[in-house]
């Protein structure tokens, strides 16, 4: 009662968006690193002591884990992101090995090695960036698992004070009075939705931008060179 409705539904996206976005990239800080090396290094004990306890950790629930950390020790909003971030590393890495190892297959990377180029050289200049559009399209997908992960956790009152502005909070502590002030719940229930679809259309749009045509052009001129060479070079051929 007394609440302004308006000012919290304003504030109370903040704490969902960073602590997502925190989340997100902390994974990816992880699972970064683990995959690739994983998938270039081509060393068996290496790939098995860095991803079978990850494989350990994807089988636990993600959301039955947050609720077992929180009941023991109580996290703030830092704590949730980190939480967050801990049960997606397993998926996120496994993803990152899995476009990196076919990457890494290609002919082009034993020619880089043959060239005598540095392992990062290899794995972060080629590897990843031949992984970057998989990565991309896995990131805007894993952070609308994230927007919901941490709202559900917020619902169940981890890592946020029960009075808090928050989009979660809000729902929880409002929906005994739908039927009496149902936007205190709907309207924060419909701007998390919202977010995470927004967030999906965003990465789509970003991932089907259409290349330019300078640059189309460019790919064509140098697809055509050689052709052009090589039939110059069987006329001069020719008695």
């Amino acid at each position: 009662m007394g609440r302004d409705v308006w000012q919290q539904v304003l504030h109370g996206g903040r704490t969902v968006v960073l602590t997502a976005l925190a989340a997100t990239a902390l994974a990816y800080l992880v699972a970064l690193p683990v995959g690739l090396v994983s998938a270039v290094t081509h060393v068996r004990r290496l790939e098995e002591l860095l991803m079978r306890p990850l494989d350990v950790l994807l089988a636990v629930p993600s959301l039955l884990l947050i609720l077992l950390v929180a009941s023991v020790f109580s996290p703030g909003a830092a704590g949730l992101a980190l939480l967050v971030a801990l049960v997606n590393v397993p998926d996120a890495a496994r993803i990152v090995r899995a476009a990196a190892a076919e990457a890494a297959a290609r002919p082009a990377v034993e020619a880089l090695r043959m060239q005598g180029e540095t392992w990062w050289r290899v794995a972060v200049g080629y590897v990843g960036r031949s992984a970057l559009r998989t990565l991309a399209a896995d990131a805007g997908v894993r952070l609308t698992g994230v927007l919901y992960l941490v709202s559900t956790a917020a619902f169940l009152g981890v890592g946020v004070a029960p009075d808090a502005a928050d989009w979660a909070v809000m729902i929880d502590r409002n929906r005994t009075g739908l039927f009496v002030q149902p936007w205190a719940v709907v309207v924060p229930a419909l701007l998390i939705v919202a977010l995470t679809t927004g967030t999906n259309l965003l990465f789509d749009a970003a991932l089907h931008r259409p290349r330019p045509a300078g640059s189309r052009a460019a790919g064509a001129a140098r697809v055509s060179v050689p052709t052009s060479s090589a039939s110059s070079t069987r006329k001069r051929r020719r008695p």
